[in-house]
């Protein structure tokens, strides 16, 4: 198994990318991570803080993207961590993945531009996991990949997510929902109406619409939205959560009383904090690309690199992309079936 890490990508790189890397080595016996990078730096790294290098190896990348330039011109600059890295892995037959914590639109755009979609997939989707209110998680697609979309475009996001989401998950027919304005079939934008039919025909466990407020209930498994709205919710959600903690603290150190009752829900309130955190769940998938992309947090420390090496060794083990080929190779459905 080799998995290949644009090192400089993310607020905390290549320290943190690094250090994830080395504690996922010794995690997986057969695994082999790729970092690419500045070499002085990361060999610097490396030394001062006395690291082992088993199993990782160094691909010399003397420039980094930028968060702020534009995508699709960044990822065809040469010399670049993350275009090394996508280069790595469309040569290289060996690598299975690929992680980065950078800039997503470069990283879409390496996707598409670089690796491909799967033959039969109308448009790759981001995928993350979110936690829910019964301790399970809910696989929201697509998150910001496509803004705009075609009804068959969320059926073909449906299909994906219900594969991905019983592979990864372990369950046999996930429930798909598709995310509305009112759970009733004739609710919704004429997008949602079409893509409701369509998602009807599908051999997949599809039980109607959803509300963005349900989301996170766990009554579901996977939601279906377009980018750009899936993008929208998802950082409404996170919006909600972080308000919902800060409110909780400012309650708590609001008087001597409150902060002593507090003592005695420490470990609630940690087991709260802990099922919200988002870092813990890695990144995002790429669904629908040719290998296997996981968009990591911007934020990424340690654990949560390790987190995304988690789902990308995952993915790759059970041979997701294959069993998409297979789906979408049997696939009968169209705009006009």
């Amino acid at each position: 198994m080799k998995i290949v890490i644009d090192a400089f990508g993310g607020d905390y790189s290549p320290g943190e990318i690094i250090e994830g890397a080395v504690l996922s080595v010794k995690k997986y016996s057969d695994l082999t991570i790729i970092l690419t990078g500045k070499l002085g730096e990361i060999d610097k790294y490396f030394t001062t803080h006395k690291l082992s290098r088993e199993r990782i190896e160094i691909v010399d990348a003397p420039d980094v993207i930028d968060a702020n330039e534009a995508p699709t011109t960044a990822i065809k600059r040469e010399g670049t961590s993350l275009g090394e890295a996508f280069n790595i892995l469309k040569v290289d037959s060996s690598v299975d993945a690929l992680i980065s914590c950078g800039n997503t639109g470069a990283i879409l755009a390496g996707g598409f531009l670089k690796i491909g979609r799967i033959k039969g997939i109308s448009r790759p989707a981001l995928a993350p996991f979110l936690p829910t209110k019964k301790g399970t998680n809910v696989l929201l697609i697509d998150c910001g990949a496509n803004a705009d979309c075609k009804p068959i475009n969320l059926a073909h996001f449906a299909v994906m997510g219900s594969i991905y989401y019983s592979e990864i998950k372990g369950v046999e027919r996930p429930k798909v929902a598709l995310l509305s304005n009112g759970t009733e079939e004739h609710k919704g934008n004429e997008l949602v109406k079409e893509a409701y039919k369509l998602l009807e025909k599908l051999p997949i466990n599809f039980v109607g619409n959803i509300e963005a407020r349900d989301i996170i209930s766990g009554d579901v498994d996977v939601v279906v939205t377009d980018g750009f709205t899936g993008n929208v919710a998802l950082k409404s959600i996170e919006g909600a959560v972080k308000l919902a903690m800060n409110e909780i603290k400012t309650a708590i150190k609001s008087s001597a009383v409150s902060m002593f009752g507090a003592l005695f829900l420490k470990g609630a309130f940690k087991k709260v904090k802990s099922t919200m955190d988002y870092k813990k769940y890695g990144g995002s998938p790429f669904l629908g690309t040719k290998k296997l992309i996981i968009k990591s947090h911007g934020d990424t420390k340690r654990e949560t690199l390790c987190f995304a090496v988690d789902l990308a060794y995952d993915s790759a083990k059970l041979n997701i992309n294959s069993k998409f080929q297979e789906a979408f190779s049997k696939l009968e459905i169209s705009e006009e079936t």
